[in-house]
């Protein structure tokens, strides 16, 4: 009585879908091609921006910083950007601190 059960479960099984596996596979490729254009390649053209930004800094420029402050470049450096935020007030931040530029005109 058991392998006639057993038996006919296969069988159930077989009717249902033909290929057990491949749907799992399909709904993997599905869910990373959804994630890749909805975060993964968004991402990475803003950061593409954000260094193309920061490369092309030079004095003059009117720029915002991470932490909401505004400037204009007084001295470009390595790694380190010299802010003009006042007459006479110069501050320095990490050049990869600065989010925003304003061209001077």
């Amino acid at each position: 009585m058991v392998s006639e059960a057993y038996a006919m479960a296969n069988n159930a099984a077989a009717q249902q879908g033909g290929r057990p596996g491949y749907e799992g596979i399909i709904m993997l490729v599905i869910m990373f091609a959804i994630f890749y254009f909805l975060l993964i390649r968004p991402q990475q053209k803003r950061a593409k921006q954000h260094k193309q930004l920061v490369e092309s800094l030079k004095v003059g420029d009117q720029v915002v910083t991470a932490g909401g402050v505004h400037g204009k470049v007084a001295a470009v450096q390595e790694t380190v950007v010299t802010l003009e935020v006042a007459t006479g007030v110069k501050i320095k931040v990490n050049r990869s601190s600065v989010v925003g530029a304003k061209q001077e005109q």
